[in-house]
């Protein structure tokens, strides 16, 4: 297996491969990171790895008692992910690819980055002005039945979003323009759908692309049964994510 050393970054989110990640880069510790990947040749990819966050939150030490009003807070690489920041992360994250990388006048920056390859989680360096992992790069197999699940899995989804719109009272786009390759589709509706963190990491994580759909098909008949008896749901994009402010 192919492992890889990369720039690391936490979001409350999970990417998947092909898909877009607009980010809002203000924190120090991320901007320091981004500063570097500007020095990367234009003809080579500025590559981070994105891993989502346990629980859904940063994860800092706690003690007993009320906080101290006069301690600072922590500062650095690691800072609200604990003494051992490893253990604060999902071990299965993606690589992204920063197409666009702008520096904006007051040192933030505008990113756009797509996620391209999925990875493991081997180990998390905090000795620099940001974290660093060494990552071991996971093949997509296919497994069983993969083109007839996708098959599959795009008519509940085209259903799922009939629903969807039906339940929020907006107009349906039309579906002919998805993709029908089994890996493509997998991780599109993965994307999409609008499910918790922990699930969405499971389907990153899925073993092969018939196992994740497979288990899309399912997610996608429960979740379509429970739209037909809702009045109407939260607003929210179907197949955008919000962007980050790390």
């Amino acid at each position: 297996m192919t492992t890889v050393h990369l720039p690391l970054f936490p979001l409350n989110s999970v990417l998947f491969p092909g898909l877009v990640l607009p980010l809002s880069v203000f924190e120090e510790r991320y901007r320091a990171m981004m500063r570097d990947l500007l020095k990367t040749p234009e003809e080579e990819p500025r590559r981070f790895a994105v891993v989502a966050i346990r629980d859904g939150h940063e994860v800092a030490p706690s003690a007993p008692g009320m906080p101290d009003p006069t301690a600072l807070p922590r500062r650095g690489p690691a800072a609200g992910f604990g003494d051992a920041p490893a253990k604060a992360f999902h071990g299965v994250g993606c690589v992204a690819d920063a197409a666009t990388l702008r520096e904006r006048a007051d040192g933030t920056f505008e990113v756009l980055a797509t996620g391209t390859t999925r990875v493991r989680l081997l180990s998390v360096d905090a000795s620099g002005p940001y974290l660093t992992a060494e990552l071991q790069e996971l093949p997509e197999e296919p497994g069983d039945e993969a083109g007839a699940l996708a098959e599959g899995v795009l008519r509940a989804f085209r259903q799922y979003q009939k629903r969807l719109a039906g339940a929020r009272e907006r107009s349906l786009a039309t579906g002919a323009d998805l993709p029908d390759e089994p890996s493509v589709v997998s991780y599109l509706v993965a994307a999409a759908m609008m499910l918790d963190t922990p699930t969405k990491q499971r389907l990153l994580q899925s073993p092969d692309t018939a196992s994740r759909l497979r288990d899309e098909l399912k997610l996608l008949r429960a979740e379509t049964a429970i739209l037909r008896s809702l009045p109407s749901l939260p607003a929210a994009e179907l197949t955008r994510g919000p962007t980050s402010l790390n």
